[in-house]
């Protein structure tokens, strides 16, 4: 009899991807080829045709000879949707395009440009060519009007003075919301107007003024 005889099994953590039908490793987050344990599969084949419902081991059997991958693409339905695909290359399209539109997608954010209601002219021109940069950058513009005192009394200088601002920019950019009394101050927030897409000149005309 062996007294304290430490006897430790090491365990391999179950493995996070599978193997296709030609060997490429692909990840799990989708079960594919011998990870859907299901008796039978409602087949669509690669091109998006409806092969119907098949056993699983035949819906396999047509996906190495394709030598595609079986794809379960509604686990939800009974039974499960697979199709018949390069998984490989449809993981790699489908991040390429990811990248693309993240890389298209513009963020726009919100910059903040305060002035007193009583603002001289020099002032105003700085604050104006920065609402002007702020806009062209493709960002948004929060502009604050800020009262003091026995200013809080005549909030129709800040409007005004809004309006006049609003209508300096309009080339660039459109009021997104409208001047609103918020306690001592008086926000307006503008938008940058979308650049329409250049069209290309016709042939003809473009020859002429060359010409």
């Amino acid at each position: 009899m062996l007294v304290g005889c430490d006897r430790r099994v090491q365990v391999s953590a179950p493995s996070r991807h599978t193997t296709s039908i030609r060997g490429d490793p692909i990840s799990t987050e989708t079960r594919i080829n011998d990870r859907i344990r299901v008796p039978e599969v409602r087949l669509v084949g690669p091109n998006g045709e409806q092969v119907g419902i098949v056993r699983i081991e035949d819906a396999l059997r047509l996906a190495q000879e394709a030598e595609l991958d079986l794809v379960e693409v509604a686990a939800q339905a009974r039974p499960p949707v697979c199709k018949l695909m390069d998984y490989g290359k449809f993981k790699y399209e489908s991040a390429q395009k990811a990248r693309e539109s993240r890389r298209n997608q513009q963020l726009t954010t919100i910059k903040e440009q305060k002035l007193r209601p009583k603002i001289d002219t020099h002032d105003y021109e700085t604050k104006k060519r920065n609402v002007v940069r702020f806009l062209e950058g493709g960002n948004k513009v929060k502009v604050t009007i800020m009262f003091r005192g026995r200013e809080q009394s005549r909030p129709e200088l800040g409007f005004r003075l809004l309006q006049r601002l609003a209508e300096d920019v309009a080339e660039l950019g459109t009021v997104e919301a409208a001047p609103k009394q918020d306690g001592r101050n008086m926000t307006m927030v503008i938008a940058p107007n979308k650049k329409p897409a250049s069209r290309p000149r016709p042939v003809a005309q473009a020859d002429a003024q060359q010409a």
